[in-house]
């Protein structure tokens, strides 16, 4: 019989940055096991654990992988603290609990999945396969929260080549380009009227690279542009001013928006759930990625963001997460899972409907 309260804690102790899951993984899939999942490792490197059989399916799509920096794993006063308890092996743990006594009807799959803090490798591999018919994404929200959005993503990267001249020269040098190039996307991007955070599209340069004294000369920068619902990656690079004739532009990584709206029937399940626990339900919108943004627009099913934990804490050294907000998570997600697949559920199928619920936020 599995300790509820180290199941958590079985899964941070195994460090885990992005591209060095295996150990991990190999975690995930035992304690699986242990807690009546069948459980493997598919071609990806994804942990996989299955409970029931047949349709319909519900995805709780997690990820195993942490940001770098490795910290000491300790219990205090209730709460785990270490690398990836709360982004996002909370959210695994969470699902883990909820699952075990799963027997159907239908499907419950958790997936641990790999690089999800890089390219997303894990779940990529994952939406070339088999289709669910709700994903629930394994992210932050704090045990009364749902996040039912998340700005896209386009990583940029310019490169920009001319001939070293005398500094005291009238003519622009590499660098003088590509700072130029800059500022005009800057400007193409440009905030319009009434526009909030998650309504807006933001770029930030996160890279600059231009040795001095070096002909023929390079610049290098390296563009992050956050998407809003409503428009798309290709409409972002159809915004872009072009370069000069040096110029070369490469894209690094493309993730879509999303947002989900508040009748759809996950974000409704897990806020009667969060209501019947005695809390309020929250519905985020966030201005990061998660693999959200690669599941929904790919399978085009129902689906939303849960997991315990304080998303303000992720890829900190204060990374912490209280053992009984993960409890209250678990039993959040039991009821959801019921609502949506149980016997007295069936919110997944379309003849059934229910009010909108909650408040609606932004972080």
């Amino acid at each position: 019989m599995v300790d509820e309260s180290s199941v958590l804690e079985r899964l941070v102790a195994c460090y885990s940055p992005s591209g060095a899951e295996a150990s991990a993984v190999s975690a995930f899939v035992a304690l699986a096991r242990e807690l009546g999942f069948r459980s493997r490792v598919d071609r990806a490197g994804n942990g996989i654990a299955v409970r029931g059989r047949g349709r319909p399916e519900v995805l709780f799509l997690g990820h195993i992988d942490t940001v770098e920096g490795d910290r000491p794993v300790r219990r205090a006063r209730g709460r785990l603290h270490g690398r990836g308890a709360v982004d996002a092996k909370g959210a695994l743990a969470a699902a883990l609990l909820a699952g075990r006594g799963f027997d159907g009807p239908g499907t419950f799959r958790i997936v641990a999945a790999v690089g999800e803090e890089t390219d997303s490798r894990g779940a990529r591999h994952l939406v070339r396969g088999r289709r669910p018919d709700a994903v629930i994404a394994g992210e932050p929200s704090g045990w009364q929260g749902v996040t039912i959005g998340y700005k896209g993503e386009l990583r940029l990267e310019a490169f920009f080549d001319g001939h070293r001249t005398h500094y005291a020269s009238p003519f622009p040098t590499a660098t003088d380009r590509a700072v130029d190039w800059v500022e005009r996307v800057r400007s193409a991007a440009g905030l319009r009227a009434g526009d909030t955070p998650f309504r807006s599209l933001s770029v930030k340069a996160i890279g600059f690279e231009s040795p001095p004294g070096i002909d023929p000369e390079r610049a290098r920068v390296t563009l992050d542009v956050r998407i809003p619902p409503g428009m798309s990656s290709r409409d972002v690079e159809a915004l872009l001013p072009p370069g000069p004739e040096s110029a070369s532009i490469r894209v690094l990584a493309r993730f879509e928006p999303v947002e989900v709206p508040r009748s759809d029937p996950v974000v409704r399940a897990l806020a009667a759930a969060v209501r019947a626990g005695g809390g309020v339900p929250t519905l985020w919108r966030k201005s990061g990625t998660s693999d959200l943004n690669l599941a929904i627009p790919t399978w085009k099913v129902p689906g939303a963001a849960y997991g315990p934990g304080d998303a303000r804490l992720d890829h900190t050294d204060r990374e912490q997460l209280s053992l009984a907000e993960l409890r209250r998570s678990a039993d959040v997600l039991r009821a959801a899972l019921d609502a949506l697949v149980g016997p007295a559920g069936g919110l997944l199928t379309p003849r059934r409907s229910a009010a909108a619920p909650g408040r609606t936020s932004r972080r």
